[in-house]
């Protein structure tokens, strides 16, 4: 009881303090915001969210990098795979934070769709996925609706789109109105070991690994835990006519202002009662509790431009 009691006592103090909380940031969780509408319905833009660190080991510790300064890393990679204590790997269908491979400075939130040793590939849209296991796994694991034989080799079609109810696509964005082939069609693709292909559920609005490859072990820093603030906190205009650096969103415009112009002065006045509002709905929500809720069912929510 003696130790527990001075344990209790020096909690109190700065010194004890500031440890337990840079602790908690540097080996289990982590607070992280939504900015891109790629995860879009499942997450969404001014989704404030604590990352569970330790889903996949423990990450090397960082500095948060706040106030402009550069996050610098605290420890040696001793194992060279990005993590103080290695642990378990992304599974298909986990939905993941890690690290832009090709600017580590940058953290990414999709969902992964494939693992070390699988085959992607994308046809008209449909994604197209052959499991390491093979035709044996395939035919255990997978409905008869879902399979598709090409090649004389078995492959599960759009595999994710049941269980997780917020992967959608625009039909809006066609191979005439869009420029990126890679959203539409891609070959056989192998997934090297200890690496993930990581897609958004706005499929036709994601920056991802269709783009620039796979993710590796190394960059890969947890999966969301639970909201624990969400609000809308972008203007009229910014949705309306976006900035140099973001395309326009016109989608929540559509969702606040039924059946008015979203060009109008009346749905200005409108958006401006919802401005900053929060989405307390959303507030103590896990990503799963999130993808059976009414944000999952709403038709024609997409977020323009690729993120």
């Amino acid at each position: 009881m003696e130790f527990i009691k001075k344990i209790y006592n020096w909690s109190g103090t700065w010194t004890g303090t500031i440890i337990i909380v840079l602790s908690i940031m540097f080996f289990f969780a982590q607070a992280f915001v939504i900015p891109s509408g790629s995860m879009k319905n499942s997450l969404l833009i001014g989704d404030m969210l604590f990352v569970k660190k330790f889903s996949y080991g423990i990450p090397l510790p960082k500095t948060p990098g706040v106030f402009g300064l550069p996050s610098i890393q605290l420890v040696p990679d001793f194992n060279n795979n990005g993590h103080l204590i290695e642990g378990d790997r992304p599974e298909r269908g986990d939905i993941v934070v890690f690290l832009y491979p090709r600017n580590p400075k940058i953290h990414f939130v999709k969902r992964c769709i494939a693992t070390g040793g699988d085959i992607v590939r994308l046809k008209d849209k449909h994604l197209f996925i052959r499991p390491k296991g093979g035709d044996d796994y395939i035919i255990k694991n997978y409905p008869e609706n879902m399979r598709v034989e090409i090649e004389n080799k078995l492959w599960v079609k759009d595999p994710y789109r049941i269980k997780h109810p917020g992967i959608h696509n625009d039909p809006t964005v066609t191979k005439n109105t869009s420029g990126n082939l890679p959203i539409f069609d891609m070959m056989p693709t192998i997934v090297p070991e200890d690496e993930f292909f990581m897609m958004g559920d706005n499929r036709d609005h994601s920056h991802d690994s269709r783009f620039w490859g796979s993710v590796h072990y190394k960059y890969i820093i947890g999966t969301p835990w639970f909201i624990y603030f969400s609000w809308e906190n972008r203007s009229y205009n910014l949705l309306l006519k976006g900035t140099k650096n973001t395309q326009p969103d016109h989608a929540p415009l559509h969702e606040v202002c039924k059946n008015i112009d979203i060009e109008s002065k009346d749905c200005l006045k409108i958006w401006d009662s919802e401005y900053h509002k929060i989405k307390w709905d959303r507030v103590f929500q896990t990503p799963n509790q999130l993808e059976n809720s009414k944000y999952i069912n709403k038709a024609n929510i997409h977020t323009k431009g690729i993120y």
